[in-house]
């Protein structure tokens, strides 16, 4: 392939910065990545403030996909231990490398990545539960009698009698773990989530991120776990349910950090990534994008000549951006895709007020909270993704998770009063005491979930549509609108160089991503 090509790569998330970095590798092609934002890594972004770092949702290094999961530990290798000290022996399937923990970044930090032990635990009737739950006595005990009783007489209904057209994503987990333990721990954090019931979202969302696990195989993993005792199955884990994995990789300073450095990688290569420049105008030329416009952080409209082009925006903004007009049903099934806004509310806090039985910190790196009388949905303990993602380790530096529309009073609320509601909250129902807090941070993102429901149902047209275009292609989550996590945008973008390199037209396999559990990889 010739030099002088050019694709132009609409965003600087994991599916944007992973084409920019494939194409420079395996083809003559030369990365353009225009981010509107002043972040790298979409969501997979690091937020810094004072000493402390934020994750944006929380981000587990983990594939069942070796081409990702080597992918990712050539560019960070896997330290032996998680105190960086000295030189470690690594080793990741057939790959072993020595790296030395002085091994630095442009901007100082140690370019490795740490094993962390997975946990995350529900947080119900003001206690916590297991997740995925355990059958020990003070799980039993959490519940009653009568409650346990319940769920396994309605468990054994679904089994008996299924919901034989599982159209919605009640009819999915009812089917999987009964009508009782559905209403007990699913219905009101997925509500929180979404901001509509259950019975009005595709049973594709459960398909697609919750894909294996029921009650029968969480059962089944704690029965193995129980007779196996510690032994551990390493770092692949690729016999486990992607909801039950052990352990997991986790860059020494957040997901931004393995991003930034690709975008480094990116440039050194010869390639260009510029932040503050949002996309406006994509021209076409029969079945070709030939070029797109973008507006510079100064405000200064350029056009850009692009043999390829690779977007990872949100469709509806990608829809109302071609100039030529696109047919009325279209548009209308662009127009009707909806989207969740998310914020995060960092707590510096000298405790929580909740220990483990033994009086220790918690141990999670999450928690679902269940209670049905606060608004928050999740809460993350960021000392517990990796110790350096907070500056004073005698302190803990915690995110409050919320899920919302632009258009709720709760986005529009300022930062001061969104501090105090959330504190509120979580002093509320035990958590902490606002006392103890020391510091503040509110960060809100637009559009981070595509939602199973307004004209979802539609997006084929969508596809058939967009796919007429030779030289453009989807890929990531918003680009897709499909729920992937980082390494299903990844795949995306991976297979799209795949496809250029090889000579392929046909974009099904894109599509076909994060529609089966192995990921449509080796899979037998």
């Amino acid at each position: 392939m010739s030099r002088s090509q050019t694709a132009l790569i609409i965003g600087a998330g994991p599916a944007g910065l992973t084409a920019a970095l494939e194409l420079l590798r395996r083809t003559g092609i030369r990365p353009m990545v225009l981010e509107a934002t002043d972040r790298i890594g979409g969501i997979s972004c690091t937020i810094r403030h004072n000493d402390n770092r934020m994750d944006i949702g929380g981000h587990r290094f983990f594939s069942k996909s070796d081409r990702v999961m080597n992918w990712w530990t050539e560019l960070m290798p896997v330290l032996s231990g998680d105190d960086g000290a000295g030189l470690q022996t690594i080793q990741y399937q057939n790959q072993q490398r020595t790296v030395a923990a002085g091994d630095q970044a442009e901007d100082g930090a140690d370019l490795v990545m740490l094993v962390r032990p997975r946990k995350s635990r529900i947080y119900f009737l003001r206690s916590f539960f297991d997740y995925p739950l355990s059958l020990n006595a003070q799980t039993l005990r959490q519940l009653g009698a009568w409650r346990t009783l319940k769920i396994g007489v309605s468990y054994l209904a679904a089994r008996l009698f299924p919901r034989r057209d599982e159209k919605t994503l009640e009819d999915f987990l009812i089917n999987r773990f009964g009508h009782e333990l559905y209403l007990t721990f699913f219905k009101s954090y997925t509500e929180k989530v979404w901001g509509v019931p259950c019975h009005q979202i595709s049973a594709e969302w459960g398909a697609q991120r919750i894909k294996g696990l029921s009650l029968r195989t969480a059962l089944t993993h704690f029965m193995k776990k129980a007779f196996a005792g510690n032994r551990s199955s390493g770092i692949a884990q690729k016999g486990t349910e992607t909801s039950l994995i052990e352990k997991f990789l986790y860059p020494k300073f957040g997901p931004g950090q393995l991003w930034e450095h690709v975008a480094s990688l990116v440039e050194q290569k010869g390639g260009e990534v510029r932040k503050g420049w949002r996309v406006c105008r994509l021209h076409v030329e029969g079945e070709r994008v030939t070029s797109v416009e973008a507006t510079s952080p100064s405000g200064e409209l350029r056009s850009f000549d692009a043999d390829y082009v690779f977007s990872t925006m949100p469709v509806r903004e990608l829809m109302h951006s071609f100039d030529m007009e696109p047919p009325a049903e279209i548009r209308e099934v662009a127009d009707g895709l909806i989207y969740r806004d998310f914020i995060t509310v960092g707590l510096l806090v000298n405790r929580l007020a909740v220990t483990e039985p033994d009086g220790a910190p918690l141990k999670d790196t999450w928690i679902y909270i269940q209670e049905p009388d606060v608004l928050v949905g999740r809460l993350q303990i960021f000392n517990n993704w990796s110790p350096w993602m907070v500056g004073d380790s005698s302190k803990v530096w915690i995110g409050l998770e919320y899920f919302c529309y632009e258009t709720d009073s709760l986005w529009k609320m300022a930062d001061a009063d969104l501090a105090r509601f959330a504190i509120a909250e979580v002093e509320k129902i035990g958590i902490l005491r606002a006392a103890d807090v020391l510091d503040t941070h509110v960060v809100r993102v637009p559009k981070t979930y595509p939602a199973y429901f307004g004209t979802y149902d539609r997006f084929d047209e969508i596809v058939r549509y967009m796919n007429r275009f030779e030289n453009l292609y989807l890929l990531g989550r918003n680009g897709m609108h499909k729920y992937n996590n980082q390494d299903h945008s990844m795949l995306t973008a991976m297979t799209a160089v795949d496809q250029i390199a090889a000579g392929i037209t046909d974009k099904q396999a894109l599509w076909e991503i994060n529609t089966e559990q192995e990921y449509h990889e080796e899979k037998k």
